[in-house]
């Protein structure tokens, strides 16, 4: 059976505000799925299509993040990273706005049916294009002003110099967002667009909790996610939450680990969003 379209008119109730400050703000918006989601507090993962695995777990930990914050993650549906920051959300039990580059009854790429299906029922598919509209090329970067517009805050994960990304960061940058980028390998083709983002004046993205604080989200633990902890971060953290700060070299005297294990531990626990480190001190981020 397929899916209501709802019709939402520039003016009407559902119509986003942040979509005001666009260029050429679009007249009709089309959706299917939960519009109130439209009145949340939002914030977008982009980047492109062919990412590297680094690129997949960063994006599905950000969607997850804003989820567990109550935050509404926006991107693109496309290929790669937007497909993982949608699905970290709905694995979170998030909620996510899927924004086309087709009409809404369009599954584009065809592969993403699954999300598709997955997002109209738990999230929000949206775009600018009447039903029926196929997948263009040129409907793509359109479409990224209205991702942009959405957001407050917009986290560009990896994308090389040609990426459609980063034209959602300039537009999002024009319409005074907050632009984040994640800093990655500079011998890696995936990072060389987000590390000029970096080097233009993008804030790097090296906790993935502060996306989650700028835009006002809850970055406070639950107990469960505490006890998924493995024994060892568990340790490291009860030494962190003792000491308030510490250097590597303590903790791998305290944990008696060698410091490119001790460092790998460090690593993951940041990348869950548990620990920032800071000319050399590891702290805890969120407590």
């Amino acid at each position: 059976m397929a899916q209501k379209v709802i019709e939402i008119k520039k003016g009407d109730f559902h119509y986003p505000i942040g979509l005001l400050d666009v260029v050429q703000p679009p007249e009709v918006l089309y959706a299917i799925g939960d519009v109130s989601l439209l009145h949340h507090t939002m914030a977008a993962i982009v980047g492109s299509r062919k990412c590297s695995e680094y690129g997949k777990q960063t994006a599905m930990n950000l969607g997850k993040s804003l989820a567990r914050g109550g935050i509404v993650t926006v991107s693109g549906m496309a290929k790669g990273i937007d497909s993982f920051g949608h699905l970290g959300a709905l694995r979170e039990g998030g909620k996510t706005i899927a924004v086309l580059g087709c009409g809404v009854d369009f599954c584009y790429p065809t592969e993403n049916r699954k999300l598709y299906d997955q997002i109209a029922t738990e999230g929000l598919l949206l775009s600018e294009y009447p039903p029926g509209t196929k997948p263009m090329p040129f409907r793509f970067p359109q479409r990224n002003r209205i991702i942009a517009g959405l957001s407050e805050a917009i986290a560009v994960v990896e994308a090389g110099f040609d990426s459609g990304s980063l034209i959602t960061a300039v537009l999002a940058e024009d319409m005074n967002r907050m632009v984040y980028a994640v800093p990655g390998n500079i011998t890696s083709q995936w990072s060389l667009g987000t590390n000029k983002l970096i080097a233009d004046g993008a804030t790097p993205l090296v906790v993935i909790e502060d996306l989650v604080r700028a835009v006002g989200g809850s970055t406070a633990w639950k107990k469960e996610e505490y006890e998924e902890l493995s024994e060892t971060e568990r340790k490291v953290m009860e030494i962190l939450k003792a000491e308030g700060e510490v250097a590597l070299e303590v903790l791998c005297v305290k944990m008696m680990m060698n410091p490119v294990d001790m460092n790998g531990i460090v690593m993951i626990l940041e990348m869950k969003g548990y620990v920032a480190t800071n000319f050399g001190k590891i702290f805890i981020a969120n407590y």
